[in-house]
Protein backbone atom coordinates (compact mmCIF):
# COMPACT_ATOMS: atom_id res chain seq x y z
CA UNK A 1 0.00 0.00 0.00
CA UNK A 2 1.53 3.25 -1.15
CA UNK A 3 -0.85 5.89 -0.44
CA UNK A 4 -4.12 6.38 2.28
CA UNK A 5 -6.59 8.13 0.77
CA UNK A 6 -7.70 11.16 3.41
CA UNK A 7 -10.40 14.03 3.79
CA UNK A 8 -9.14 17.41 5.58
CA UNK A 9 -12.27 18.18 7.78
CA UNK A 10 -10.05 20.76 9.81
CA UNK A 11 -8.47 23.63 7.98
CA UNK A 12 -5.32 23.75 10.48
CA UNK A 13 -4.29 20.49 9.34
CA UNK A 14 -1.98 20.75 6.40
CA UNK A 15 -1.85 24.76 7.75
CA UNK A 16 -1.40 25.40 11.28
CA UNK A 17 -0.37 21.86 11.72
CA UNK A 18 0.98 19.05 9.71
CA UNK A 19 -0.67 16.43 8.01
CA UNK A 20 -0.57 12.96 9.98
CA UNK A 21 3.13 12.32 9.65
CA UNK A 22 6.06 10.48 11.06
CA UNK A 23 8.25 11.51 13.49
CA UNK A 24 11.82 10.25 11.74
CA UNK A 25 12.20 8.08 9.13
CA UNK A 26 12.25 5.20 10.82
CA UNK A 27 8.51 5.42 12.53
CA UNK A 28 6.14 2.91 12.84
CA UNK A 29 3.06 5.41 13.65
CA UNK A 30 2.09 8.81 12.23
CA UNK A 31 1.01 11.27 15.10
CA UNK A 32 -2.22 11.97 15.46
CA UNK A 33 -3.48 15.29 16.85
CA UNK A 34 -6.45 16.77 18.76
CA UNK A 35 -8.05 18.89 16.56
CA UNK A 36 -10.15 20.63 19.48
CA UNK A 37 -11.07 24.65 19.91
CA UNK A 38 -10.12 24.81 23.20
CA UNK A 39 -7.55 23.34 25.17
CA UNK A 40 -9.09 20.16 26.69
CA UNK A 41 -8.82 19.46 30.82
CA UNK A 42 -9.38 15.83 31.83
CA UNK A 43 -10.06 14.51 35.00
CA UNK A 44 -8.97 11.42 36.82
CA UNK A 45 -10.35 8.23 35.24
CA UNK A 46 -12.49 10.78 32.48
CA UNK A 47 -12.73 9.98 28.85
CA UNK A 48 -13.59 12.33 26.12
CA UNK A 49 -13.84 11.74 22.09
CA UNK A 50 -11.93 14.03 20.06
CA UNK A 51 -11.75 14.19 16.36
CA UNK A 52 -7.91 13.87 14.29
CA UNK A 53 -9.31 16.28 11.81
CA UNK A 54 -9.85 13.81 8.65
CA UNK A 55 -11.71 11.13 7.43
CA UNK A 56 -9.54 8.18 5.57
CA UNK A 57 -10.25 5.35 3.51
CA UNK A 58 -8.17 2.48 3.48
CA UNK A 59 -9.87 0.49 0.46
CA UNK A 60 -7.85 -2.22 1.18
CA UNK A 61 -9.49 -5.38 3.12
CA UNK A 62 -5.49 -6.60 3.29
CA UNK A 63 -4.63 -4.03 5.74
CA UNK A 64 -5.97 -1.99 8.90
CA UNK A 65 -5.56 0.92 10.89
CA UNK A 66 -4.99 0.82 14.65
CA UNK A 67 -4.76 3.84 16.63
CA UNK A 68 -2.42 3.90 20.02
CA UNK A 69 -1.54 5.98 22.60
CA UNK A 70 1.81 7.94 22.10
CA UNK A 71 4.56 6.26 24.75
CA UNK A 72 5.02 9.28 26.70
CA UNK A 73 2.27 10.32 27.35
CA UNK A 74 0.80 6.95 27.97
CA UNK A 75 3.22 6.50 30.56
CA UNK A 76 1.90 10.12 32.15
CA UNK A 77 -1.36 8.21 31.99
CA UNK A 78 -3.16 9.30 28.16
CA UNK A 79 -3.94 6.25 27.06
CA UNK A 80 -7.09 4.94 24.73
CA UNK A 81 -10.65 4.92 26.06
CA UNK A 82 -10.97 1.90 24.08
CA UNK A 83 -7.12 0.79 24.42
CA UNK A 84 -6.48 0.26 20.74
CA UNK A 85 -9.34 1.68 18.36
CA UNK A 86 -9.21 -0.58 15.05
CA UNK A 87 -10.36 1.36 11.68
CA UNK A 88 -11.43 -1.22 9.07
CA UNK A 89 -10.43 -0.78 5.10
CA UNK A 90 -13.61 0.00 4.40
CA UNK A 91 -14.91 2.94 6.68
CA UNK A 92 -14.65 5.85 5.71
CA UNK A 93 -15.76 8.20 8.05
CA UNK A 94 -13.97 10.65 10.81
CA UNK A 95 -11.32 9.45 12.79
CA UNK A 96 -11.94 9.95 16.05
CA UNK A 97 -9.02 9.26 19.32
CA UNK A 98 -10.99 7.91 22.28
CA UNK A 99 -8.69 9.94 25.04
CA UNK A 100 -8.82 8.36 28.59
CA UNK A 101 -6.96 9.79 31.46
CA UNK A 102 -5.61 6.86 34.06
CA UNK A 103 -3.68 9.14 36.16
CA UNK A 104 -4.80 10.36 39.69
CA UNK A 105 -3.79 13.91 38.26
CA UNK A 106 -5.68 16.09 35.99
CA UNK A 107 -4.24 15.93 32.79
CA UNK A 108 -4.54 19.16 30.01
CA UNK A 109 -4.82 18.73 26.57
CA UNK A 110 -3.74 21.24 24.01
CA UNK A 111 -5.22 22.19 21.06
CA UNK A 112 -3.28 20.40 17.95
CA UNK A 113 -1.50 18.44 20.41
CA UNK A 114 -0.12 15.21 19.25
CA UNK A 115 -2.21 12.46 21.36
CA UNK A 116 -1.68 9.05 19.68
CA UNK A 117 -0.60 7.29 16.69
CA UNK A 118 -1.72 5.23 13.84
CA UNK A 119 -0.19 2.46 12.26
CA UNK A 120 -1.39 0.82 9.04
CA UNK A 121 -0.95 -3.05 9.64
CA UNK A 122 -1.43 -6.62 7.24
CA UNK A 123 -5.13 -8.01 7.82
CA UNK A 124 -5.36 -11.54 7.35
CA UNK A 125 -8.71 -13.14 7.07
CA UNK A 126 -8.25 -17.20 6.77
CA UNK A 127 -11.43 -19.16 6.92
CA UNK A 128 -12.32 -21.56 9.47
CA UNK A 129 -11.08 -25.17 9.40
CA UNK A 130 -12.88 -26.58 12.42
CA UNK A 131 -10.71 -30.31 13.80
CA UNK A 132 -11.47 -32.44 16.02
CA UNK A 133 -7.86 -32.00 17.60
CA UNK A 134 -4.80 -30.40 17.14
CA UNK A 135 -1.20 -31.64 16.64
CA UNK A 136 0.43 -31.89 19.82
CA UNK A 137 2.66 -29.21 20.58
CA UNK A 138 5.24 -28.92 23.21
CA UNK A 139 2.90 -26.06 25.25
CA UNK A 140 -0.20 -27.43 24.43
CA UNK A 141 -3.15 -26.02 25.98
CA UNK A 142 -0.78 -23.98 28.59
CA UNK A 143 -2.72 -21.10 29.71
CA UNK A 144 -1.25 -18.19 31.94
CA UNK A 145 1.92 -18.36 33.28
CA UNK A 146 2.64 -22.08 31.81
CA UNK A 147 6.01 -21.13 30.64
CA UNK A 148 7.13 -20.24 33.66
CA UNK A 149 8.13 -16.94 35.25
CA UNK A 150 11.19 -15.73 33.91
Amino acid sequence: MEKLAIRILDPRLGTEWPLPQYASAAAAGMDLRACIDSPLSLAPGQAALVSAGFAMHIGNANVGALLLPRSGLGHRGLVLGNLVGLIDADYQGPVKISLWNRSHEPLEIAVGERVAQMILVPVLRPALQVVEEFAATERGDGGFGSTGKQ
